[in-house]
């Protein structure tokens, strides 16, 4: 996508485990390349312990990229970064207490972001700026809600303002990190439909990450699967969930099993479990757990294959 907002190119994360001597070496995300376009809704799906959340700090500064680039509205990114250009890249915790001060009221948060991001806007109107942003996210009526303590707030409501203060620097691009995940399944839906809002008439692009497919499907434009640190799939959401091909992405699926078939019908058998990702040797690191398994799958890893212009996937079982 030439007119991408965000490229990432092969982007690694490697921590030291161990103890000072050691050489072991955590490789929580391995060569990962993608794009997010203007205005669109990215879903990173993958199981728990995928590398989802480390891409997530490394792209907020929280961590520093082993290997690769990151190119933002047309600026790489490097260890000293304005807060001008982290502020158009904020995140939204999955914890929302991770971004609220618990002993102050709500308010407090959205006007200092305003101040440190928005010198734009008059100390006298900070106040107007931020009832306002809440008011985007569902937070009606604002000014009462910007009164209270966090603590009388329902966890969708402490989400809801996460986002708002996310939305006080005017980003181009937010980091949701799992957000739905610590809601009742009751509620989701509205969060879900905040993000949508904010991507459909504040031309905020989103960058979500979740082990929930049906909420990928809901909300997200087009769909990365994460593996083990690696991208082992990727498309518009519609194709990748209609027609996946990595035997790891079925089994995502099958994990989430339609109530329409029986459960004899779901495709994808679990062999085994999650590889350990110290000092990882050739090959897929799927390919333990696979059960379509060939000699190349454990001597080299699979390059991503383009099946059309909209969907690829890394897999040497599958055919273009």
């Amino acid at each position: 996508m030439s007119d991408a907002i965000l490229r990432v190119t092969d982007l690694s994360r490697l921590f030291r485990v161990g103890g000072f001597r050691a050489r072991g070496q955590l490789h929580a995300i391995d060569d990962v390349s993608f794009e997010v376009a203007p205005a669109e809704i990215v879903a990173l799906v993958g199981e728990s312990g995928s590398g989802k959340s480390t891409i997530a700090r490394v792209l907020a500064g929280l961590y520093l990229p082993t290997k690769g680039t990151i190119v933002f509205e047309g600026t790489a990114l490097g260890r000293r970064d304005s807060r001008a250009i982290r502020g158009a890249m904020p995140m939204v915790f999955q914890d929302p207490f991770g971004s609220i001060n618990p002993v102050l009221r709500v308010g407090h948060g959205l006007l200092r972001a305003l101040k440190l991001h928005r010198p734009d806007v008059a100390r006298a109107q900070r106040f107007d700026e931020a009832v306002a942003l809440a008011e985007k996210v569902g937070l009606t009526p604002g000014a009462e809600v910007l009164a209270r303590y966090p603590h009388e707030l329902s966890g969708g409501q402490r989400q809801r303002l996460g986002f708002a203060q996310a939305l006080a620097s005017r980003p181009s691009l937010i980091l949701a990190d799992e957000p739905v995940s610590m809601l009742d399944v009751s509620i989701r839906i509205g969060l879900l439909n905040v993000m949508k809002d904010l991507r459909d008439h504040e031309n905020v692009s989103i960058l979500y990450i979740t082990h929930d497919l049906a909420s990928a499907r809901y909300v997200a434009d087009r769909m990365l699967v994460l593996y083990a640190g690696r991208l082992v799939e990727e498309g518009c959401t519609n194709e990748v969930i209609a027609n996946p091909q990595h035997p790891y992405t079925r089994l995502l699926m099958s994990s989430a099993p339609d109530p329409r078939l029986a459960p004899n019908d779901f495709e994808g058998d679990d062999l085994g479990e999650p590889p350990k990702v110290i000092n990882p040797g050739p090959g897929c690191r799927f390919a333990p757990r696979c059960p379509l398994a060939m000699d190349q799958c454990l001597v080299s890893t699979p390059a991503m294959v383009a099946l059309s212009p909209t969907h690829g996937a890394a897999c040497y079982a599958v055919v273009p």
